[in-house]
């Protein structure tokens, strides 16, 4: 598995350390990949989305030709 050296700021590493203290993580290395793992699946799910446009039914907002939801 690859390194990564990184500097993050004390209020992030005192979380860190704090979840470790309560047994969420069995040690500081596996808590700080599980927390970068979540954030980029994370990440993911909400970033940027299809340039698409979204599909508008023909017929009525509702699909009925003569029902209309305000």
């Amino acid at each position: 598995m690859p390194k990564v050296d990184l500097t993050v700021p004390e209020h992030l590493e005192m979380q860190i350390a704090q979840l470790v203290e309560q047994g969420e993580f069995v040690d500081r290395n596996e808590a700080v990949e599980e927390l970068l793992s979540t954030g980029l699946k994370a990440y993911k799910t909400s970033g940027p989305m299809d340039d698409e446009e979204p599909e508008y039914e023909d017929e009525g907002m509702m699909g009925h030709e003569d029902e209309y939801v305000f």
